[in-house]
């Protein structure tokens, strides 16, 4: 969505040309066959790990508290996940935070403040979009073990699962005119 939002923004004329049915096709396709090796790199690592405990005190099966169950050392396990996880977020946020560098320096140079105000809404919601998103990630998998308990991940896994998906609809909403207009008498009424 980065790409399409700085592609919109800043090169609007040829936007239909560059975000043709292949390129949208492509990132699609390639976020979730990365996403898929990722899993699956996890998965095999974590399955190979011998189970003392076979009842997960969590919401999910989650990989930490999967680790959790093993007999054996899983300090191989825990640092593949905080260097893959660590790379998977610095490459997506460094490729957010680019991307949004470059929609700013295209807004600036919008002499029209009506216009400036327009492009920068666009891209309001997808920033608090991924930032919500991608701040529960890092909180629920790069927090120093010593801080890490079941109740905490709990918490977070909640946030992460449930509020985090709940809160997209309402963000990407509030572009929409009548439920800006519907929340302001919502807020004005109390």
């Amino acid at each position: 969505m980065a790409y399409d939002r700085y592609t919109a923004i800043c090169n609007p004329l040829l936007y239909p040309a560059i975000m043709s049915h292949t390129v949208c096709i492509l990132l699609v396709a390639s976020s979730y066959v990365l996403g898929l090796l990722h899993s699956l790199v996890h998965t095999s690592f974590t399955f190979s790990q011998p189970l003392c405990r076979l009842k997960v005190d969590h919401f999910y099966c989650e990989i930490i508290p999967l680790l959790a169950l093993s007999c054996s050392d899983t300090h191989v396990n825990r640092h593949m996940i905080f260097g893959l996880a660590g790379l998977v977020e610095m490459v997506t946020i460094l490729a957010v935070l680019v991307s949004y560098a470059f929609i700013l320096t295209a807004i600036s140079k919008i002499s029209s403040a009506e216009s400036r105000h327009k492009a920068f809404s666009t891209c309001t919601s997808h920033l608090a979009g991924v930032t919500i998103f991608h701040g529960s990630i890092l909180a629920l998998n790069f927090r120093p073990r010593s801080s890490s308990t079941l109740s905490t991940d709990k918490i977070f896994a909640v946030f992460y699962s449930l509020v985090v998906p709940m809160l997209n609809p309402l963000i990407y909403s509030l572009r929409n005119r009548e439920v800006k207009n519907a929340l302001r008498e919502f807020v004005t009424w109390k």
